[in-house]
């Protein structure tokens, strides 16, 4: 018997595979990017849909899950995925919206602190949304928006992000997990450095929620933001999540809506704006119901399985990974931190032909994620990934490599990879 099945033979989350749409031969490794439905996301999604049919308007108060409420019931279950009060967390938006959020509720600047410090690997839609808040705040972005570099171009180093958190800063927002290399940053030591300095801190946990424990309340960050649709599958363009430590919650919302209202008054009309307590505050406008649905499934199988068995698997997977990896093709530079701590639920791999590799990958039913201008990422999902899957994955990346099939496909880059 080779490892790869004993150690699926020693799996406790084996039968969660069971769970989920696979394609028969496939091997999907781009759960980071989008995660696959579960059956019960699907039955979750019918379930609301029917519920609009049954009762039309009366949905919003009537069934199993009243829409009205949804999102702070979904809120209360995310809120242990981060480390985080029930009232801190609300389930909606999106990344980039929620950014806006945060940032206009929080970042107060003066003529002392008006910076905001990111990274300079950060995803482009955190930098574009950091840039309009100073423009809208009359502050220069060139001389107001300070990026930590890389050393090597794919990690940060904590004493270069230390270092940007001089006393003119306001904020520092940075990613959890790096999306290129997958380096996980040191978030509490990051939130002590910066508190020290009078500094706000947030973080986007795209690539993390999910795949990790959290402990963002202890941590004593004070904001955080995240999407739901990679390692938490729930879909395509599923709604967001924000988290606002409860020291923050006598803050007015920057953007204002009327889903922010406290629900007792929202259906008073009044044109004065009643505050809703905690993060319930700071959504805006009418929940997406259909959005959100799918993550009511995939919570269930979150909550039987235990994020921190999640944790224990998914490392246990990225280190066979890349074990075999480095083993049979060494031509491709793993560009991953190697500490346990130090590292997300992917392992990245740089090479000058990746998009052509990836997309020889792809012939070969293993679904990888290009990133421009040279990366390939693997995923090993701990739900419906198995060690034999790795070991798959291994043996046909080395077969491309081997007989240089991947020179059979033009290096263009497709919109999405």
């Amino acid at each position: 018997m080779n490892s790869g099945k004993r150690l699926d033979q020693q799996d406790p989350l084996a039968n969660f595979k069971q769970e989920f749409f696979v394609e028969k031969e496939m091997v999907y490794m781009d759960g980071n990017s989008l995660g696959l439905m579960s059956k019960r996301a699907e039955t979750a999604l019918q379930n609301l849909m029917e519920s609009w049919k049954t009762f039309g308007i009366d949905g919003w108060t009537e069934g199993e899950h009243p829409w009205f409420t949804l999102a702070e019931s979904l809120s209360a279950r995310v809120a242990p995925l981060v480390g985080a009060q029930p009232h801190e967390v609300m389930v909606t938006g999106s990344i980039t919206s929620n950014i806006h959020q945060m940032l206009s509720t929080v970042f107060q600047p003066t003529l002392e602190r008006y910076a905001i410090v990111v990274d300079d690997l950060n995803f482009p839609s955190d930098i574009y949304a950091v840039e309009s808040h100073l423009r809208l705040r009359g502050v220069d972005p060139v001389r107001a928006m300070r990026k930590v570099g890389s050393r090597d171009g794919y990690t940060l180093e904590l004493a270069d992000i230390i270092e940007q958190l001089t006393d003119d800063v306001a904020v520092l927002l940075l990613p959890s997990v790096l999306y290129r290399s997958g380096q996980l940053l040191p978030i509490r030591e990051i939130a002590e450095a910066a508190h020290q300095k009078g500094i706000l801190v947030g973080f986007d946990l795209a690539h993390s929620i999910g795949a990790m424990p959290h402990e963002l309340h202890d941590a004593g960050v004070d904001f955080a933001v995240w999407c739901h649709y990679k390692y938490m599958n729930s879909g395509p363009g599923g709604t967001g999540g924000l988290y606002l430590h409860e020291r923050h919650h006598h803050l007015l919302p920057g953007n204002a809506g009327w889903f922010g209202s406290d629900k007792t008054r929202q259906f008073d009309m009044d044109h004065e704006f009643s505050k809703a307590e905690g993060a319930g505050a700071y959504q805006i406008g009418t929940p997406h119901i259909f959005s959100m649905a799918p993550l009511l499934g995939s919570l269930e199988l979150f909550e039987e399985a235990g994020i921190e068995a999640i944790r224990q698997k998914s490392l246990q997977l990225t280190t066979l990974l890349r074990q075999l990896i480095g083993q049979q093709v060494p031509e491709l530079v793993d560009v991953t931190p190697i500490e346990d701590d130090a590292r997300g639920g992917h392992i990245a791999f740089a090479h000058p032909e990746a998009a052509r590799i990836c997309k020889a990958l792809k012939e070969a039913k293993i679904i990888p994620d290009f990133r421009a201008p040279n990366i390939i990422r693997l995923a090993p999902i701990s739900f419906y990934t198995s060690f034999s899957d790795v070991e798959q994955v291994a043996e046909k990346l080395k077969n491309i490599m081997e007989n240089e099939t991947y020179k059979n496909f033009s290096n263009e880059r497709n919109v999405v990879a």
